[in-house]
């Protein structure tokens, strides 16, 4: 009797179960589910846009085999033998030539995209941003007529070294290559910065002190710390700089005129008067391929240096 006593005291005092009931099976897969389909709703709105390049890109492949007039029934493959002429091939060879001439400006950048990554001034970080940032709020109209005032025969460039008697006749750069470059170099200097400014901010500044703990100068851990640490900075931006350019149109258009149509000109005088659309779509198909095999060779080229200046030290 004393047993079954202390037996009902003790459950008495311990209570009823603390345990919380198990949650429904139907709440537990959709709390799963939800958690799993959160990165892809995260991620819809790039899917989206990128769906969107996709159907455009796959529009202009097709249209590139239509007819005019027939864009959308007809196929042939005269506009790609079209081509084959000696005038696209000399435009297309203009166009590459001037997009990889201008990844200079990956190399301009180094100083600036440098003190970005190193100076611990707010306020001169942001002030260095704003002037990287400028020539990508201002149109591509008004910088390229601010280039024709520039080095225009009558431009302040001329008015400056006449004054100066350096020259006694005006210097030509607007409707050359060289004007041209220029222009494609300043517009898209922002797309060289702020790639390799980034991968500088992301090297460890214990790099540099250890280089000059032993000795080395700030030219020798640029050169042999820094650099080859941001280098997939330095190439991201070069590359980026050459796709803007093979694409761009209203900076050759303004200052090469038709003494230097690169190869959007063409598509766009293709489009404009003819209303040659598949005629336009494929010079577009070929100037996207070749851009893409160029930058695929880059990298190609450049992991394989990596490679080669690690296995020593392997």
């Amino acid at each position: 009797m004393t047993t079954m006593l202390a037996r009902f005291s003790r459950r008495a005092s311990a209570g009823p179960a603390t345990d919380p009931a198990p949650r429904p099976r139907s709440e537990a897969a959709a709390a799963s589910l939800a958690q799993k389909l959160r990165p892809w709703l995260l991620l819809a709105p790039i899917l989206l846009f990128l769906a969107v390049l996709g159907a455009a890109a796959l529009v202009v492949l097709r249209m590139s085999f239509g007819t005019q007039g027939s864009e959308w029934h007809g196929f042939t493959l005269r506009n790609y033998a079209d081509l084959l002429d000696g005038y696209f091939m000399k435009l297309l060879w203009l166009t590459l030539k001037l997009a990889f001439q201008s990844m200079i400006c990956a190399l301009l950048a180094i100083p600036i995209a440098l003190a970005m990554a190193r100076t611990r001034s707010r306020l001169a970080r942001r002030l260095l941003l704003a002037g990287v940032l400028l020539p990508l709020l201002v149109n591509l109209l008004l910088q390229g007529y601010g280039w024709l005032i520039i080095l225009g025969p009558a431009g302040l460039l001329n008015h400056a070294l006449f004054a100066s008697g350096l020259l006694h006749r005006p210097l030509m750069w607007p409707y050359r290559e060289n004007g041209v470059l220029l222009g494609l170099i300043q517009t898209a200097f922002p797309l060289a910065v702020l790639p390799l400014a980034s991968a500088m901010r992301a090297v460890s500044t214990s790099y540099e002190e250890a280089a000059a703990t032993l000795g080395a100068t700030r030219w020798q851990t640029l050169r042999h710390i820094l650099l080859p640490l941001a280098l997939p900075g330095l190439v991201s931006g070069a590359l980026l700089v050459f796709a803007y350019n093979a694409s761009a149109f209203a900076v050759p258009l303004l200052l090469g005129g038709r003494r230097v149509p690169m190869l959007a000109v063409l598509v766009h005088d293709q489009v404009a008067p003819l209303l040659n659309w598949p005629a336009a779509s494929a010079s577009g198909v070929v100037l996207m391929l070749a851009t893409l095999t160029v930058m695929a060779l880059s990298q190609r080229l450049v992991r394989r240096t990596q490679r080669l200046a690690e296995e020593p030290h392997a």
